[in-house]
This record gives structure tokens, sequence and C-alpha cells, in this order.
């Protein structure tokens, strides 16, 4: 098997560096750990957009470049490489232009498209809900009929970036006698619409990029709704397989993994660098062996994507060996930085700019989000291995 890559995805590679290094010198954001959903630019996303670089592996036809998943991919892990602040366009580039794509009519992808592209459109995702958890199919948001219309009623929790969004991208339940897997339909429209209410989630770093998002009587067009009605459910899990395959589960905290190295080279200890201590040597080798397994894991994902097919049990099996990567890494810094990693990161004297103390608090969600890895073992072991269901 060849891993190399073209010439053209290498000169891209290089492009995207470039841009990112330029970006850096400039002073016009500084590096940051998970950005792609902590750190909201929209000057750097418009400046993205002018690239081309958001809905680059789509049509031409709808105003993407028709790149391969490859490539974007390199895109992907250039940005978390060097921590741009990437999440306003994100979530619509990663997953909700696909959704769009795949089962949204003519008129909404001439419509809504564009505005991705042209990063106009910053979108929340409405899923998860307080008494549903990880169970989807449970949610109890409503959208009820009303003529040419939807009614929404109900409350969305963990909307990322909900502070900064202008399109609200969810699911509601359209047939409450169904079961419930079966009377859930997609819907994407103006989070500006009357009767939303978007309250911030302070989380245990001290940020608050996760939001409630609540909805009373808000009222939309029946033209809002993505694909057939009453399949939403099934829809998503389509979805899903692209939202758990991107590379920010195993890239998004590689800032703490080169100011590591970087740490363990200039710091030393009874006159020697830390680099040179065999136990510090053998665990930092160990991260970076199991890194290049997982980017091994990711551009198989984006491999399986090119051939035209939707990653499912390769996208969860990247996607929980990523975010426990992501652990290990965590944990990894703070027993090398001794108590000094456990300072605030406005102490002036916490090591690395306080990265491992805010990679160590957030990692602990890691594997939550976008599915447990509970979840994903049961997709691999159905899927992959066909395992009978318990």
């Amino acid at each position: 098997m060849d891993f190399r890559f073209t010439e053209e995805q290498e000169a891209f590679r290089k492009e995207v560096r470039d841009f990112l290094e330029g970006e850096i010198k400039q002073g016009l954001w500084k590096p940051a750990i998970d950005s792609w959903i902590v750190s909201y630019n929209p000057e750097f996303s418009k400046r993205v957009a002018a690239r081309g670089w958001i809905g680059l592996h789509w049509p031409k036809e709808y105003g993407g470049k028709g790149y391969s998943a490859i490539h974007r991919l390199v895109l992907t892990e250039e940005m978390l490489r060097y921590g741009a602040p990437a999440a306003l366009h994100w979530f619509a580039d990663r997953q909700i232009g696909g959704a769009i794509l795949t089962y949204g009519t003519e008129e909404q992808k001439k419509e809504l498209l564009p505005m991705i592209i042209k990063a106009e459109a910053f979108v929340g995702l409405g899923l998860s809900e307080p008494q549903a958890g990880s169970d989807l199919a449970s949610l109890q948001t409503k959208a009820t009929e009303d003529g040419d219309f939807y009614v929404i009623d109900g409350q969305k929790i963990w909307t990322s970036g909900g502070s900064y969004i202008n399109w609200m991208y969810m699911v509601a339940r359209t047939d409450p006698a169904a079961p419930k897997a079966r009377g859930i339909s997609e819907f994407f429209f103006s989070a500006k619409t009357p009767g939303i209410t978007i309250r911030p989630i302070v989380d245990i770093t001290g940020d608050a990029h996760f939001n409630e998002v609540f909805f009373d009587g808000v009222r939309i067009p029946k033209t809002c709704m993505i694909g057939q009605k009453n399949k939403g459910f099934y829809q998503v899990l389509h979805q899903l397989d692209y939202e758990r395959s991107g590379m920010e589960r195993l890239m998004g905290n590689y800032p703490v993994f080169e100011s590591l190295i970087k740490f363990c080279k200039e710091t030393k200890r009874k006159g020697k660098p830390l680099s040179e201590d065999p136990l510090v040597r053998d665990k930092l080798a160990q991260l970076k062996l199991e890194f290049e397994i997982g980017r091994l894991h990711m551009y198989r994902v984006a491999l399986v994507m090119d051939e035209g097919r939707a990653p499912n049990w390769e996208s969860c099996m990247s996607k929980a060996y990523g975010t426990s990567f992501e652990q290990r890494l965590a944990s990894t810094a703070i027993q090398i930085l001794g108590m000094y990693g456990q300072l605030h990161p406005d102490s002036k004297w916490v090591p690395m700019s306080g990265l491992a103390y805010t990679s160590y608090l957030a990692s602990r969600g890691y594997s939550l989000q976008a599915g447990t890895t509970e979840i994903l073992k049961n997709v691999l072991a159905q899927r992959k291995l066909e395992l009978p269901v318990q």
C-alpha cells in the first residue's frame, strides 16, 4: 500500500500551512486547543471562504470545488495543527452541508449551500435534549403542523456556539403517535426566528461554548424541512457518520502535543533536559506512535468517503480511538508537568500557556461528545463484526 500523498495534495497542504502561518505572524489570532468548537472568529471564516476552502469537496454546480475528501482532510488536519479559530463555519462545512446535499431539495441546495460556502451561515446543532441523553430517538421537542407552517416547542442542550449562530439545524418530533424512531424530521431555519431563546452553559474549563436553546411557539415555513417527513432519525444516522469522522477527534489537542515536546526539550531537571529522561522519552514516543495510528484511521475514513459511501463503522472506530488518544495525551501532559500543570492558565507560573490544564479538564467529555464510546463500540460490533444484538 502506498501511503504517500500526491504532489497536488502536498502542494495544497503547503498552501494551507503558508496561509495559517501568515495569519499567526500577523497576530490575527492565537492557536488554541479544540479550536474547531471553542474559537469563534467571523473574519477568519470569511478569509477561509474567500479561498474556497468551505465546501471544498462539494459539487462545483453549488459553489464547491469538487475536491476529494482527502483534500478536505488535509485542510482539516492543518487547521487543527495550528489551532485555527474555525468554529463558526465548522459544523456547516463538516456535516450540515452534506445533509442538504443528500436530502435537500434543489431549491434548498441553491439557496443554502452558497451561504455556507461564503461563511454567511453559522449553524448550531439542535440534537441533544436534557431527558434524551445519547438516545436521540427519545427526543420530545415537537414540530406541529399549522397550515403551511410548523410550530416548534421544546428544548435542546449542548448546542455549540449558540451565542454566535445565525442558523439552526435541528430535529423535532412530527408524529407523536409513531414509534419513537419513526416520527422525527429534520429542519433548517434562521436562528433569529421569534420564539428562540439561547442560554450559555459554562463548562468545567470556564468556557461557555455549549448552550441551551429553548423553542416557544417558533413558527417556520414547511419549506424548512430537510428530506422526508418522519424519516429524520434515519437521515441523522447517515449524517453522524460524517460528524464522527473528522480529524478533530484526534488533533483537537495537537498544540498540547507540540508544546509538550518543546517543553521537554527546553526544561532541565538535575542538569539534564527532560527529553533525556528515559521515562519521559518513552511516554512521548508512545504518544507519537498512537497519534500516527490515529491518522491512518482518519485517512481511511476519507478514502471510504471518496469511494462514495458513508464511513459508518470506520468513523465509529476512528472517533473512539481519537478521543481515547486525546484523553491519554492530556493525562500524560499533566504527569510530565507535575504540580505546575495544574495551575490555572492565568498564573504567571503555568507552563505551556496553560494548554495542558485546559486540555485535561476538557478531555473528560471527549468520550461523550458525538456518541459515547460505548455506543460507538456497539455500532462497530453490530455493523462490522456482525455480532448479535443483546
